[in-house]
Parts: C-alpha cells; sequence; structure tokens
C-alpha cells in the first residue's frame, strides 16, 4: 500500500489477523487472512473509527452488503469513496 489510506485500512485488517501490515497486499481476501465473521466486524468497526466514516455493511450477509469485502483493494476503495461522499 502506498497512500496513507492503504496504509492504515492494511494495519487495521493486519491487527485482525494478527499479521504484520506488510503481509497485507491489495489482492488478498479476507478469506486468505483466515478472517472469520467476528473479525470481520471489528475490521469494519476499526475503519469506522479511524475514518469517522459509516460502513454500509451487512454483518449477517456480509457478500450482500453494498461494500465490497471481496479483496483488501476493494475495501480501500470503499473507504475513499466513503471519505469522499463524506467531504
Amino acid at each position: 500500500m502506498t497512500d496513507d489510506v492503504g496504509k492504515r485500512v492494511a494495519r487495521i485488517i493486519a491487527e485482525q489477523a494478527m499479521l504484520d501490515p506488510e503481509a497485507i497486499k491489495p489482492d488478498t481476501t479476507l478469506d486468505d487472512l483466515g478472517l472469520d465473521s467476528l473479525a470481520l466486524v471489528e475490521v469494519v468497526f476499526g475503519i469506522e473509527e479511524a475514518f469517522d466514516i459509516s460502513v454500509p455493511f451487512n454483518a449477517n450477509e456480509p457478500r450482500a452488503s453494498e461494500f465490497d469485502i471481496s479483496k483488501v483493494a476493494h475495501i480501500i476503495t470503499g473507504v475513499k469513496q466513503l471519505i469522499a461522499a463524506k467531504g
């Protein structure tokens, strides 16, 4: 990750996966990292707190959410969009 948002998102994900943030790559999926549903919710809460945004996420059906969590790069893109929309 080269930009600040990407680095911060990677740190949040790495904390939940108990990995070094450098191990988090844009094409990594959360499944690749072995994150369970509770860890996924913690990632979302961490992102919301770090960026002061509200992530449209359905914890009961994360794959059906309008916030794409399929890959780290998609999460970063979604966070950037939410930050931009917030103004």
